[in-house]
């Protein structure tokens, strides 16, 4: 993991998903980049000091650029790498572009954890950087001061179109050595029964190269309950889900998963697109 990419809107929230990345950045040798969005309705001008014209957009950026340079100088940030970008553009589309030019390797984002995905930082636009993302976003609910991925849940259905976030899974937790915990959740209106399910866990990871995981059935009432009690259970240090490319959860499980799970679940959710 070569470059991990942290948007700020200067929150709270957003610090406490750069205190994960400056963690596992120093655990992997990475360097990381800090992007602030300055998005601004229109660009004016200024008559200030003796009549010099000043772009207001210029005002934002520098006072933009002061700010990153405060969050860059955390001590937490010592001896990693950093990058600092200020980016006039739509939140959206500016974080994707960088992603893309930078070769990021990781997003890491923070969230309120308690209002939905809307709620995440920097609003709804993170629930399109979530969809939209090639690359794996790690989303932060919390000050995390030993961050760590020991147990890992991986919840789904199985099928073909998961193969290919799983392995973006695997590159994720092979830097952890983690143990994979794969799991079917079972509902009343997503019955199957336990050879189908096992079957389906057999075949699918007959087609990796791990050793170190284990596969499990668990009932519950939903597949959000079933996940975040299952990852309780266990005592999961993050827990891994796809997501669609064109509705977001609405694909996971082949069927349909509500934004509940990352209202509610307080453990690291590491979303990962299908």
């Amino acid at each position: 993991m070569k470059r991990i990419l942290v948007p700020t809107d200067f929150s709270e929230h957003a610090e406490d998903a750069l205190k994960v990345a400056a963690q596992i950045a120093k655990k992997n040798n990475s360097e990381i980049i800090i992007l602030h969005m300055l998005e601004l309705p229109h660009q004016t001008s200024d008559a200030i000091m003796g009549g010099i014209s000043i772009p207001e957009s210029m005002l934002f950026m520098k006072k933009a650029n002061e700010m990153l340079d405060e969050v860059a100088s955390r001590s937490y940030l010592d001896d990693i790498s950093i990058t600092e970008i200020v980016k006039m553009d739509k939140p959206i589309h500016g974080i994707i572009q960088i992603s893309k030019d930078y070769d990021i390797d990781l997003i890491v984002m923070g969230s309120h954890g308690s209002s939905g995905v809307e709620e995440l930082l920097i609003g709804s636009n993170t629930e399109k950087v979530v969809r939209n993302s090639d690359i794996p976003v790690l989303v932060i609910k919390k000050n995390i001061s030993n961050f760590n991925a020991v147990n890992v849940v991986f919840a789904s259905d199985f099928s073909e179109e998961a193969k290919k976030p799983f392995e973006k899974l695997l590159n994720f937790t092979r830097l952890f050595d983690s143990k994979l915990h794969l799991v079917t959740i079972c509902t009343p209106n997503s019955f199957k029964p336990t050879h189908t399910s096992e079957k389906s866990m057999t075949d699918f990871v007959s087609q990796f190269n791990i050793t170190n995981y284990t596969t499990q059935i668990y009932n519950d009432t939903n597949i959000e309950k079933g996940i975040i009690n299952f990852s309780n259970k266990i005592d999961a240090d993050i827990i891994g889900m796809c997501t669609h490319g064109r509705t977001a959860f609405a694909h996971f499980f082949n069927g349909s998963i509500s934004e509940g799970l990352v209202n509610h679940a307080v453990k690291p959710i590491i979303t990962l697109k299908i």
